[in-house]
């Protein structure tokens, strides 16, 4: 018997107005301006961090890793995230500079995957994202050992408020190991949801960043 708290397939009204055809839903021939049409309705339809995404990374056994992050830029070059480098998602970077992405919107019943290579931002970028953080959040930057043992939360805090004795009033700098890494796509694939699990999926893919991206159509 199925557990009760997984809710059943969904049931379509056959009544019901139906969702945007394929011809608008996926008008755009370059795979950048199509994220931010849908990025831009996204941010009008999600209550809570319309930029959040899935981040999956490999381990050095090859095993899957993967967590929530929040994109904080995206242009032709790529998608950016911020994050501490030392961190076991820096770590497994370091080793493997590729990575995949997913956004799930699910007021839109769509999702977006990428897959793709990663580097470094360069300094001037992450200073300046840096500086746009949230004070509390800067002194996190530097108390936080991430993905490294915690004895308890108060030894956090201690850490928190040594640093904010460090800097008094004073300006808060980017530490040297947080940073950001911007991933260059090589896939991009476009999902939305359609009745009875017959979904549109829509995928650029190239070999290599700059080349031209190539449009095709998946089975659900």
């Amino acid at each position: 018997m199925s557990d009760p708290l997984i809710p059943p397939s969904p049931s379509y009204d056959p009544t019901a107005t139906p969702p945007p055809d394929d011809a608008a839903l996926f008008a755009e021939s370059e795979p950048f301006a199509l994220f931010a049409r849908w990025f831009r309705e996204a941010k009008e339809k999600e209550p809570n961090d319309p930029n959040s995404m899935a981040l999956a990374t490999v381990d050095a056994s090859g095993a899957p890793d993967v967590r929530m992050v929040l994109l904080k830029d995206f242009d032709a070059d790529g998608f950016v995230f911020y994050s501490n480098a030392e961190s076991t998602k820096g770590r497994q970077l370091e080793a493997n500079p590729r990575a995949a992405l997913c956004f799930h919107w699910k007021s839109l019943r769509r999702q977006v995957r990428v897959r793709g290579t990663v580097a470094f931002v360069n300094e001037e970028e992450a200073d300046s994202y840096f500086k746009t953080r949230d004070r509390g959040a800067r002194l996190g930057a530097w108390a936080s050992e991430q993905s490294r043992p915690l004895p308890d939360r108060l030894a956090l805090e201690k850490r928190v408020a040594e640093f904010a004795l460090k800097y008094g009033l004073g300006e808060v700098p980017r530490p040297p190991h947080w940073t950001g890494w911007r991933l260059d796509p090589l896939q991009i694939e476009f999902w939305r949801d359609r009745p009875f699990r017959l979904h549109d999926r829509l995928v650029f893919a190239r070999e290599t960043p700059g080349q031209p991206w190539r449009k095709s159509r998946l089975y659900p």
